[in-house]
């Protein structure tokens, strides 16, 4: 058992390692890499902002994906304080405002959550006005169920259709 616990750190350890290796690729065709690495040469506090539904990731893909890139010396926001509620709080929306980059960690029940969605809704705000590069990274999810809101996200979409913003949100994922 153990033998087999160590082989999917491991193997998550190498997707978050792949996951640094592209964010760096992309950072660095975009010349904001060493921005990324000092925050000191910038207006904005973090490099990369992490968005993840937490019962889906926290303890295994994301976490490790925050660990390498601290590694790499590029600041990152990754919340540990969550707490239950329908409204993100006024740190974490300063947070997103205070990032080069945020990295949308779609997974199975990321839609079914109105604070990921409302997260995800200020991150396509602050790409449109700031420019921020905006990263998705599909855990155990197909893409095309994100892009076509289908499967997972097309049940929790329709679970919101009362909420005001749905529209916006279904936007925001395709």
């Amino acid at each position: 058992m153990d033998y087999q616990l160590s082989q999917v750190k491991s193997k998550l350890l190498v997707k978050a390692k792949d996951m640094v290796q592209h964010l760096k690729f992309i950072m660095a065709e975009q010349q904001i890499f060493s921005d990324f690495a000092s925050s000191s040469n910038s207006s904005r506090k973090y490099g990369v902002f992490l968005s993840f539904r937490c019962e889906d990731t926290r303890k295994n893909f994301t976490s490790h994906l925050y660990e390498a890139l601290m590694q790499k010396k590029i600041e990152t926001y990754m919340d540990y304080q969550l707490e239950k509620g329908d409204e993100i709080s006024p740190a974490i929306v300063k947070a997103i405002k205070d990032s080069h980059a945020s990295v949308v960690i779609f997974s199975e029940n990321y839609a079914s959550s109105k604070w990921c969605l409302v997260e995800l809704s200020k991150i396509q705000e602050c790409k449109k006005k700031q420019a921020q590069i905006v990263i998705p990274a599909f855990y155990n999810i197909d893409p095309s169920h994100v892009r076509k809101q289908n499967g997972s996200y097309e049940q929790a979409f329709s679970k919101h259709e009362e909420e005001p913003r749905c529209n916006k949100w279904k936007s925001c994922s395709d």
